[in-house]
């Protein structure tokens, strides 16, 4: 799949700064469990326990920047907290992260080290090009664990391919594409936020397709940044 990504003028005109970076890995194999996430899950949770405070972690910068998005955006990051921080509070908090397959818990565990707020998608479910624009008001969208589609309004900023919205950006993945136990191919979106360098954004994505093929194999088949 050729990636491309579209930017609508309204995006752009606000947030001349936002970027994405997206990486595909192919043919990997999604299991429940194995010794290599059970390693890699008990790693990273030693190493962010050592390294966040979670009294301090509001003053991170990366939490600072998906935070500012978010009130720009009109959404209380105290109450929607962007996907990386809420991973990583969970595990400050002395719990785990739910186990929903080795490739998932892979990119979870990327976005909770990194604090960027990642999407795994199935790729063979894909039509690009993507798009980054807002939502046109009574858009409809259901995200993962929803039992019913929520209606949007054109304040919300989305991802989206040319058939259906991907994610309410940045922390609501759509259910009609996430990763299931028969994907072969993924693609793996590290959504940026104003003052997050492409430098961060793009070592957190090679993260994450490095922690997959840890877990799930697979090739690495590309990575770009898009502005």
């Amino acid at each position: 799949m050729e990636i491309s990504v579209l930017w609508s003028p309204q995006v752009t005109s606000r947030f001349p700064d936002l970027a994405i970076c997206i990486g595909i890995i192919k043919g990997i194999h999604a299991e429940k469990e194995n010794e290599q996430i059970s390693r890699l899950r008990e790693e990273l949770y030693e190493e962010v326990r050592a390294k966040y405070d979670i009294v301090t972690l509001k003053d991170d910068p990366t939490v600072r920047a998906y935070r500012d998005l978010y009130w720009r955006l009109g959404i209380d990051p105290t109450k929607t907290r962007p996907s990386g921080e809420s991973l990583l509070r969970r595990v400050l908090h002395g719990n785990e992260l739910p186990n929903i397959s080795t490739v998932v818990d892979a990119y979870n565990l990327a976005s909770m080290k990194t604090i960027i707020s990642i999407s795994g998608f199935d790729v063979d479910l894909l039509v690009p090009p993507f798009e980054v624009r807002f939502a046109e008001d009574l858009e409809t969208f259901t995200g993962i664990g929803m039992e019913t589609p929520i209606t949007l309004t054109s304040r919300m900023l989305i991802l989206a391919d040319k058939r259906r919205i991907l994610c309410i950006y940045p922390y609501r993945d759509s259910d009609n594409t996430k990763i299931i136990m028969n994907t072969q191919n993924a693609a793996i979106v590290g959504y940026g936020a104003p003052g997050i360098q492409q430098k961060l954004l793009k070592d957190a994505v090679e993260m994450t397709l490095s922690f997959i093929r840890r877990v799930s194999g697979g090739e690495i088949a590309a990575v770009k940044v898009f502005q």
